[in-house]
């Protein structure tokens, strides 16, 4: 068997502090549990499985996070604690104590080690920072002209010149996914339109061995008489979300019946005279087609400040009128769930949908994260409301833009906070 020979390098105070914003349970089982999670990386985002030849973790022994102690009083929680789990794991623990008052030593440690490594006997095929310190941009920049493959494993979002430059990026909502030994959507994006015909030619015969379940006849059933039966164009998103309710753990289970999404799935039914567009199907010859304006259409529409921040920024570039939406999903989550980034993102991608809303994992990540790094985690007690939320991704991604040195005049910052902030006054309200 081939195997890519791979060196890690972990700065544990850059991904364990950001991890432990967004969810502090996750981050502290990230730590505690890193020879499981390193093996499951072993085999992510690439055609032949990581043999790892070099493995560093580089940590401040007297850094440390607030913490909540099982009885419920405040506490430190010490990095010096996990470090014990990193050796038994086969990681080098290199101790960085702090040199200033706001860093330590462990970027440049980083790029000294990784540079060196360039030079050594062993050829390293690829190079995993896990990190989310732009600083390191020489590095990677470095590593790309060596022709050495690069993974970026972050906490946050990083900066778009450190990304790019990567030939793999690891968020943290696909680090805990690793963590939780989840699988790893390395590409969650909306779906684009569906072309029936060729989903149709698509499906393998696994797939339609595992369509002859008990749970896939009831799908068809089910989706057969609600596409006889509809008056108008029905809704992949409602029907979908009604479906994953009706039929419980078999669709997740099966990852909709072998199909691997509810478009491929009802793409098997073949259905008489079915269109489809990015959200909508219909019987075109009982149904007249929808309004082909989508939400791909207001790409185009933004105002040109939001416009920079969603090309040097990667902000999702959603109308403005989704947004309070998104917040108000995300206050419902935090009021009535124990807290999983993971969970979080699906449960509020499959509720926006239900919504009609076709809003990506992604986009869900991306303003957790920015919530949570604004200074409003989702895990806070009591939960955030919907205007908390909103106001506290806003100002995060206000601050990252000023860090990215990406002036706004206030006239402009004015357009960037009516696009995306504008909650309504019921929106920190309690659903009914």
């Amino acid at each position: 068997m081939s195997y890519v020979r791979a060196a890690l390098y972990l700065d544990f105070d850059n991904v364990f502090g950001g991890l432990y914003k967004l969810d502090p349970e996750m981050a502290v089982q990230f730590a505690s549990e890193p020879r499981v999670w390193l093996r499951r990386l072993s085999t992510t985002a690439t055609a032949n499985e990581r043999r790892w030849l070099l493995l560093r973790c580089y940590l401040n022994p007297a850094g440390w996070v607030h913490h909540t102690d099982s009885v419920g009083e405040p506490t430190r929680l010490y990095f010096s604690k996990f470090r014990p789990w990193f050796v038994r794991a086969g990681f080098e623990v290199i101790d960085c104590p702090r040199y200033s008052a706001t860093k330590n030593a462990a970027d440049i440690r980083i790029v000294v080690d990784a540079v060196d490594a360039l030079s050594a006997d062993t050829r390293y095929d690829e190079f995993v920072i896990a990190s989310g310190d732009s600083d390191m941009t020489p590095l990677l920049q470095r590593l790309r002209r060596s022709d050495r493959r690069t993974m970026i494993v972050s906490p946050a979002d990083a900066a778009e010149a450190f990304t790019a430059i990567a030939d793999q990026v690891l968020d943290s909502q696909q680090m805990l996914a690793l963590v939780q030994g989840e699988s790893v959507d390395l590409d969650d994006e909306t779906s684009s339109e569906v072309d029936t015909e060729l989903d149709a030619r698509l499906i393998d015969v696994d797939a339609v061995a595992l369509g002859q379940s008990k749970a896939y006849e009831a799908f068809r059933s089910t989706v057969t008489r609600e596409y006889g039966t509809a008056a108008e164009p029905l809704n992949m998103a409602s029907l979908a979300a009604r479906l994953r309710t009706q039929l419980g753990p078999s669709v997740s289970d099966t990852n909709w019946f072998g199909f691997g999404s509810f478009n491929r799935a009802l793409a098997s039914l073949q259905l008489p005279n079915l269109r489809t567009s990015q959200h909508l199907f219909w019987d075109e010859s009982r149904h007249r087609a929808p309004d082909p304006a989508t939400a791909a259409t207001q790409r185009a529409t933004l105002p040109d400040p939001v416009e920079r921040l969603a090309d040097q920024l990667d902000l999702p570039p959603l109308p403005t009128a989704w947004w309070p939406s998104i917040y108000q999903t995300l206050a419902d989550y935090a009021r009535s769930h124990r807290f999983n980034l993971t969970q979080c993102t699906s449960w509020s991608r499959d509720h926006l949908r239900d919504q009609g809303l076709p809003v990506s994992r992604n986009a869900v990540a991306f303003v957790v994260r920015g919530t949570s790094f604004g200074g409003c985690p989702l895990h806070r007690q009591p939960p955030p409301t919907a205007a908390e939320i909103g106001a506290a991704f806003v100002d995060n991604l206000l601050s990252r833009a000023e860090a990215a040195e990406i002036t706004f005049s206030e006239d402009e910052i004015t357009v960037v906070r009516a696009w995306l902030e504008a909650v309504p006054e019921s929106g920190d309200e309690p659903a009914g």
